[in-house]
């Protein structure tokens, strides 16, 4: 006791107790960490199989789904092909039978598809390939019938080509446009031509090229030029008849005055020989209107 009275021995006693205290407790902690990083190391290495452990079933419920998917993606590629094939096919039955000629222009101002209508109206063996100034030569437009609402433009009056419309329209991808041109074949032959020259547009207003609608519009160009050469023959067959007509007329007042038989006998021929030509003139101008009536109809059923 009295050692415990001693106040510096009480004291290392007290460290003593403290220090042995803390260097049980710091064992116990140790180990006690030591054997939880050990029970998580077990229970990772559990959880995470090797891939031999895995069953054998997973792999072949893997296996059947890749080959179910990749049988739908090949039926699936399958039937677009299909589908694509259709519409090509349709697409070609379409224009091969089509009375007018088709042009379709690519955005390099090159023909990618054509019609056999298109090579026979133009005269040519094939048109791909070619441009526009290659095809039409410098085939002036006669006529154009503007787009209602679209703005003439101020120089109309200059003579414009049809590769000029053409090109127009692929370079500024402006609206439709209605053009009447004469046109001239590789072999020399004149033909009249209607083209309608409208730009393709993509789903996005892309511009995708320009496409030609061309249809021969020869005979009825012909038969339209030979009725304004009817419409003359007429004006001046009715000139001539009012002409005979006053030379009747003339001839019977004369006659009507005149006591000379001789005189009025001569005056008489006259009169006989005048209504002869004016008969045989009509005649003439009425065989040739029917002649025209006829063929007018012809070329309107061979139009439409």
């Amino acid at each position: 006791m009295k050692i415990l009275a001693n106040p510096v021995i009480l004291r290392a006693a007290v460290v003593l107790f403290f220090a042995t205290f803390a260097f049980v407790f710091g064992l116990i902690m140790m180990r006690l960490l030591r054997k939880s990083i050990a029970d998580e190391a077990n229970i990772s290495s559990e959880s995470t199989p090797s891939i031999e452990q895995l069953p054998l079933h997973l792999y072949n419920t893997v296996i059947q789904q890749l080959k179910q998917q990749k049988h739908e993606l090949q039926l699936q590629s399958q039937t677009e092909l299909n589908r694509a094939k259709t519409t090509e096919t349709f697409s070609h039955a379409v224009l091969s039978n089509l009375s007018c000629g088709v042009l379709v222009f690519g955005t390099n101002g090159l023909v990618k598809t054509s019609n056999p209508a298109a090579k026979e109206i133009l005269g040519f063996a094939s048109t791909t390939g070619m441009n526009a100034e290659d095809i039409f030569r410098g085939a002036v437009i006669l006529r154009s019938h503007p787009i209602p609402g679209e703005t003439t433009d101020a120089a109309a009056d200059e003579p414009v080509c049809v590769a000029d419309e053409v090109e127009v329209v692929l370079r500024e991808g402006s609206s439709r446009r209605q053009v009447e041109a004469e046109y001239e074949t590789p072999a020399g032959e004149k033909r009249f031509l209607a083209v309608t020259v409208s730009p393709v547009l993509a789903g996005d207003d892309g511009l995708l090229g320009v496409a030609c609608l061309i249809n021969d519009r020869s005979e009825l160009e012909r038969i339209r030029s030979q009725g304004e050469l009817q419409s003359e023959i007429s004006a001046e067959m009715a000139l001539q008849v009012r002409n005979s007509l006053a030379t009747i007329s003339g001839y019977a007042r004369r006659l009507s005055s005149q006591h000379d038989p001789e005189l009025a006998k001569r005056i008489a021929i006259d009169i006989a020989d005048e209504t002869a030509q004016l008969d045989r003139r009509l005649g003439e101008f009425l065989t040739e209107e029917r002649a025209a009536q006829s063929a007018a109809a012809g070329a309107g059923a061979r139009d439409s």
